[in-house]
């Protein structure tokens, strides 16, 4: 059936993230495709996905208030981090360092196989200076490859604010520990009995994360990048409507005012962004257990 296939390709594709049910039927819905009993059968598709259900993150409650940080602006405040290590995988890649907008939610992250001041430079440098511009604010935890006097003098060249979260609350970074905690089910539910080849999939799995809403800002990371949807695999397996109804001319049109639309678009995503954060902070804090030494 052609909606068991849209459902698999936007969960376990080649762009899947083992979205859980409501993520799930929303993504296959802003690509074009509808059916009366689709949340439903999102939800169900999810409840027996063996991988979803084994890898399942586990609440759990924190000792002290949320304290978190938001950006204005795209593409103006990063967080960065380093996941691992992983299982060794080609040139004995062991780890993952994890850039995050604050802003679009836009994610870069790189396998590499050692953690130096001097590789997280370059990666910084590459992936995220290159490409977005200088950030005004960088947020990172006190790791020896972040607070030292190369990457300080590195941050301090570009006019770069270094933010620094203490040992004893790593949640000012939430944007980056959620980001992590995301990309890592990614991998495990992705690569389950397939230790070494976890570097292969995390370009789709950082695809996958790009190309999905997020529930803060109510967009996904590409369209508040660059203004309109990505096209992803599902589309070329079952033609969507943007698809069947291309004509060029009204291509053009349709893109000139998306890109007019854009500023409008991230100035609602600010607003949704602020009232989610409040949310959050209140339904966080109420589940706080504060404990004593």
């Amino acid at each position: 059936m052609e909606s068991d296939y849209a459902l698999r390709e936007v969960h376990e594709g080649i762009c899947g993230q083992h979205l859980g049910g409501r993520a799930l039927a929303h993504k296959v819905l802003r690509q074009g495709y509808y059916w009366p009993t689709m949340h439903r059968d999102a939800l169900d598709y999810t409840k027996k996905c063996d991988a979803c259900q084994r890898f399942s993150s586990i609440p759990r409650q924190s000792p002290s208030p949320l304290s978190s940080l938001s950006s204005p602006i795209p593409f103006a405040m990063w967080g960065m981090d380093i996941m691992g290590p992983f299982p060794p995988a080609t040139a004995q890649r062991r780890f993952v360092i994890v850039a995050v907008d604050y802003f679009t939610k836009w994610v870069e992250a790189e396998a590499l196989a050692t953690i130096s001041e001097k590789k997280c430079e370059d990666f910084f440098w590459r992936v995220v200076v290159c490409p977005f511009g200088i950030p005004r604010v960088l947020v990172t935890d006190n790791g020896k490859q972040f607070d030292n006097p190369t990457f300080r003098t590195f941050c301090a060249n570009l006019s770069i604010e270094q933010r620094f979260t203490s040992v004893a609350h790593p949640q000012i970074n939430g944007q980056t520990e959620v980001t992590n905690r995301t990309l890592l089910q990614g991998i495990k539910k992705k690569l389950d009995g397939a230790k070494g080849l976890w570097v292969d999939e995390l370009p789709k799995i950082l695809w996958a994360y790009n190309t999905t809403t997020r529930t803060s800002t109510g967009e996904t990371p590409f369209s508040l990048s660059f203004g309109t949807d990505a096209l992803i695999p599902v589309e070329i397996g079952l033609s969507s409507l943007r698809l069947t109804t291309h004509d060029p001319v009204q291509n053009e049109e349709d893109l000139r005012a998306n890109l007019d639309l854009l500023d409008e678009r991230r100035e609602q995503a600010a607003v949704r962004l602020a009232a989610y954060k409040h949310r959050v902070s209140k339904f966080y804090d109420q589940r706080v257990r504060h404990r004593a030494f």
